[in-house]
């Protein structure tokens, strides 16, 4: 049985997951079941493909990710896994750019990422892994790692409520009317 996603407003996505000590069978299964929980959200939307996710957004309070390989094929159902990442270089120009989450259903924003970042992890042998990311990669990352450390994208833009949209039914990002933005606050915060 895999786990449920959960969505805003839980409480659990707000808690601060911990480090990882070694992998082991209850590691590996939590991986399993992210996978899982990503490919069936993915399967239940129509214009939306699952690019990442944290453990938290199961409710296991674990410093785990998991990134898809290729964001581009929906058919390409693998993805490579970090633990314990954490940013070790913020780079670039900072960028806003359209953001959703698997835990934020059908809301988008416009948040501001550095472009480039360097990472490091352990991978699921448990080997040291760097990786410098740019553009969406980035993005991905920060994120992830954002999710990690108990922080939803829209936490970043709040006070910005301009920065919220809405995946519309045919699958285009629109502009909030006044009284959606209220009640997409109330659910959020």
């Amino acid at each position: 049985m895999s786990k449920d996603l959960i969505t805003l407003p839980h409480d659990g996505l707000r808690e601060r997951s911990k480090r990882v000590g070694y992998v082991d069978e209850t590691v590996k299964k939590l991986i399993a079941d992210m996978e899982k929980a990503t490919l069936e959200w993915e399967a239940s939307r129509e214009h939306e493909v699952g690019v990442a996710l944290a453990a938290v957004q199961i409710n296991v309070h674990k410093r785990v990710v998991i990134i898809r390989n290729n964001f581009d094929n929906k058919a390409d159902k693998t993805f490579q896994v970090f633990i314990n990442p954490e940013i070790v270089k913020y780079d670039g120009e900072i960028k806003e750019e359209f953001e959703g989450c698997l835990s934020v259903k059908d809301v988008y924003g416009k948040v501001p990422r550095y472009n480039r970042v360097k990472v490091k992890a352990k991978d699921l042998q448990g080997k040291d892994v760097r990786i410098t990311a740019e553009g969406f990669l980035a993005r991905v990352f920060q994120h992830e790692i954002d999710h990690t450390n108990g922080i939803v994208f829209v936490d970043r833009i709040k006070d910005n409520p301009e920065s919220f949209y809405r995946l519309s039914k045919s699958g285009k990002i629109e502009e909030l009317a006044d009284e959606q933005r209220e009640e997409i606050f109330s659910i959020l915060w």
